[in-house]
């Protein structure tokens, strides 16, 4: 493999913070079989690695992924099972973009082969290394704290209707993370009026929150998914811009303070 499904860095705090759709590689026996829009990548959760360049300099853990959400959707279960029953999704293998166009071209679309071949080659190191990094911290620490971080762009009609709120704070409605730890995040986002939010809302936390969010076991898993448009030109995901992004970093800066501060 060319390239590392992952990239990680260990520290020695309590928090791991995942990022499992920043990444845009797309190995090239894949993407022959995408379309043109396909190989754009488009729905990737565009820069977050960058907007989250200060967790460089804290001891923290992370685990990011290399590769695109097109080769194989990292916060999705393995079984494919819907996130949100009877909503529009797009899956472990996704087979459209968020607006519903073929990723795939005609008679090229990854079969049941080729899906077990991408768990094993990519979904799997993936998960692994994330359990394995959560594992060690809780076995330092007495307990873990994960934060899945993403992004998306701010009106997307087949996900959701009008436009999402700037921060949007998943934990899976209470399941995966201490109500206190959801407290403490509500009054940091109350406390600022710069960005709206909500808790719970239409992304309550995907299957990485969900899954690894066991509160009564000592790992309390927050999901964060914010609003592109808040730190970066949607019509232009190619180009980060570290001055609209500023401000973003700042509150960021604050909640992951509050996560890696708190104590079960």
């Amino acid at each position: 493999m060319s390239v590392p499904p992952f990239r990680f860095r260990e520290g020695s705090s309590p928090l791991v913070v995942a990022m499992p759709h920043v990444g845009t590689h797309v190995p090239p026996d894949i993407a022959e079989g995408l379309t043109d829009l396909g190989r754009r990548v488009l729905d990737t959760d565009w820069h977050i690695d960058k907007l989250y360049g200060f967790l460089d300099a804290a001891d923290v853990t992370t685990v990011i992924a290399t590769h695109s959400r097109t080769v194989v959707d990292l916060n999705r279960a393995p079984e494919n099972t819907p996130l949100y029953p009877g909503r529009f999704e797009t899956g472990l293998l996704p087979m459209t973009t968020f607006d519903g166009e073929p990723l795939y071209q005609a008679g090229r679309e990854p079969g049941q082969a080729e899906t077990g071949r991408r768990l094993e080659t990519y979904w799997r190191p993936y998960h692994g290394q994330l359990a394995a990094a959560l594992d060690a911290v809780k076995a330092k620490h007495g307990y873990a704290l994960l934060l899945d971080a993403h992004s998306i762009r701010a009106e997307i009609p087949m996900l959701f209707e009008g436009r999402l709120p700037d921060v949007n704070v998943g934990t899976a409605d209470g399941a995966s993370a201490s109500p206190a730890l959801t407290q403490r995040l509500a009054e940091a986002l109350g406390a600022q009026d710069a960005f709206t939010w909500v808790v719970n809302g239409r992304f309550k936390g995907g299957w990485t929150t969900r899954n690894y969010g066991k509160p009564a076991e000592g790992v309390h898993a927050v999901q964060f998914e914010l609003v592109q448009a808040a730190y970066m030109h949607e019509a232009r995901p190619e180009t980060f811009d570290p001055a609209k992004a500023e401000a973003m970093q700042g509150l960021l800066k604050t909640l992951v303070a509050e996560i890696a501060a708190f104590r079960p």
